[in-house]
């Protein structure tokens, strides 16, 4: 535990006012600007057939009929696109939720609250972005050749980015209406 309450004291001490709102400037530019031009792009190179990492839930034999729409100049976009854009955009993200998140929370509870590690929350659906993106790119790379522990991994991974992405969000809208909720009873800023 303490490991874990020194990682979440070190993102505190990192997440200043100014890095919140720093990190909130990228991370819509990023989302109105980049993500726009590469979901196009990967449209472009499915050939219609989607892509595992914006599925919710997928089985080994879609992911390998993903692989096979794809065709090899598919694949490859797609494994370069994992390796780049994929590597910056969960970092974006969760750069925005951390830093929101620990701001908030260090205004809403007491230094020593166990919830003050609410803040390792979006590490985690990073980390496990990165793995899904590892995962989904060695059954991709090694398509023909079966991958079946990987192929079944994938999808697993897939469903808990999503659901620690989505719990991240909904963490910082309850944490944004705590702090107002407080502000409007005390009548004063924090």
């Amino acid at each position: 535990m303490a490991p874990l309450k020194n990682c979440a004291a070190k993102l505190h001490q990192f997440s200043t006012g100014r890095a919140a709102l720093l990190a909130t400037v990228i991370f819509i530019a990023f989302t109105a600007l980049v993500l726009p031009w590469q979901a196009a792009e990967a449209a472009r190179t499915a050939n219609g057939a989607g892509a595992p990492d914006t599925s919710l839930w997928y089985t080994p034999s879609e992911i390998y009929a993903m692989a096979e729409a794809y065709g090899p100049e598919g694949r490859q976009a797609y494994l370069q696109a994992r390796w780049t854009f994929d590597v910056i955009w969960p970092l974006v993200y969760t750069a925005f939720l951390v830093a929101a998140s620990s701001w908030l929370t260090r205004r809403i509870f007491d230094p020593q609250n166990p919830l003050q590690m609410l803040n390792l929350l979006p590490v985690l659906a990073m980390g496990l972005d990165f793995l899904e993106n590892t995962a989904a790119s060695i059954v991709l790379a090694r398509y023909p050749t079966p991958s079946p522990l990987v192929a079944q991994l994938a999808p697993v991974l897939t469903l808990l980015k999503w659901v620690f992405i989505g719990a991240s969000f909904v963490l910082l809208t309850g944490l944004m209406l705590a702090l107002l909720w407080r502000r409007l009873r005390r009548g004063t800023k924090t």
